[in-house]
């Protein structure tokens, strides 16, 4: 689920829009999957997303990048100055 990269962490994401709340929903197929109250429309799902993962890791905008998927529920993201702990906390109860 999780790689490391030379400047922190890739995993794979799968979003769900359009959502009652915000919230981290376990791991699905390999993914971390996450639920968001915007919807799919302009970019706003892509950047809800990337402003709900740096407030739950607590880094900064700029450190969350997606790289790969930007049109797919199913995204590649790659999150700088973290390991792969952090990303596995997200899933923990």
């Amino acid at each position: 689920m999780v790689t490391t990269t030379p400047s922190g962490v890739r995993f794979e994401v799968q979003v769900a829009p359009r959502a009652s709340r915000e919230a981290v929903l376990g791991e699905h197929d390999g993914a971390l999957k996450v639920a968001l109250t915007a919807p799919p429309v302009d970019g706003a799902a892509n950047a809800a997303l990337v402003a709900f993962l740096a407030k739950r890791l607590g880094v900064a905008k700029r450190q969350v990048r997606i790289v790969q998927g930007t049109s797919s529920k199913r995204k590649v993201l790659e999150v700088d100055g973290l390991g792969p702990d952090a990303i596995a906390a997200l899933v923990a109860p």
